[in-house]
């Protein structure tokens, strides 16, 4: 989250959010489009979202809540995995397998992160998104998806895979599973709460080159050359 809030601030500080103009951007060819939804994703989150967030960060302690955070993210450690081996990347999944196992034992379902203490940092993640692009394939024309945000042609499929491999997915209760579910957005959208303050300009243009940039900073394993010509391991 703070590598996030960070990159944003970096993209504010080196003048690549502009106001929208007429050019279209080669990477985001459907702006058009991709505006409309934007919008409806707007007023959506604005209404609906952001106020359920607000109301579960005022009530929840914070210790609880990065705790609730933290679980989500350790779930989230077999996607890691998974992505981590199919790109060949095995002292990393051997990091985020130990990360996995102390973590959910030891840290309670991952409610405390004991395995970073213990010399397992986390890592950024990785999706099949990032696998794809490992493997050569082009992230394709940026898009924003109904009630989901940001994305690429390449990533929104990706999203599919990386969601039948979260054990989540494993519940069979339903009403279950979907609170589960339900309560992961919650704190996710949560989280982002703070990161809001650093957009500056156009709302929709910031976003996008927030996330494509991040997206390029991933997928090249952490390296992304700045406009002075140097490369940030991070943010």
């Amino acid at each position: 989250m703070k590598k996030f809030m960070l990159l944003l601030a970096g993209i504010m500080l080196s003048g690549q959010v502009m106001a929208a103009t007429d050019a279209k951007d080669p990477e985001d060819p459907w702006e058009g489009f991709n505006r409309k939804v934007f919008v409806f994703n707007d007023t959506v989150d604005t209404y609906a979202f952001k106020p359920v967030a607000k109301g579960y960060k005022a009530i929840t302690p914070d210790p609880v809540e990065r705790g609730i955070s933290r679980m989500f993210s350790n779930v989230g450690e077999v996607v890691n995995i998974l992505n981590d081996l199919l790109q060949g990347k095995f002292k990393q999944a051997g990091n985020d397998t130990g990360r996995l196992v102390i973590n959910t034992t030891i840290g309670l379902v991952g409610f405390f992160d004991v395995a970073d203490n213990m010399g397992l940092p986390k890592n950024d993640g990785e999706d099949f998104g990032q696998t794809l692009g490992f493997y050569g394939v082009n992230s394709g024309p940026y898009v924003v998806i109904p009630f989901f945000g940001p994305s690429t042609m390449r990533d929104a499929p990706s999203r599919i895979v990386d969601r039948l491999v979260n054990p989540i997915n494993e519940v069979d209760h339903v009403p279950t599973r979907n609170t589960i579910y339900g309560v992961e957005l919650l704190s996710t959208r949560a989280d982002l709460l703070e990161a809001e303050k650093f957009i500056r300009g156009d709302r929709y243009t910031f976003i996008r080159d927030a996330y494509l940039q991040r997206r390029k900073f991933l997928l090249n394993d952490r390296l992304v050359e700045d406009d002075f010509g140097g490369d940030y391991e991070e943010f």
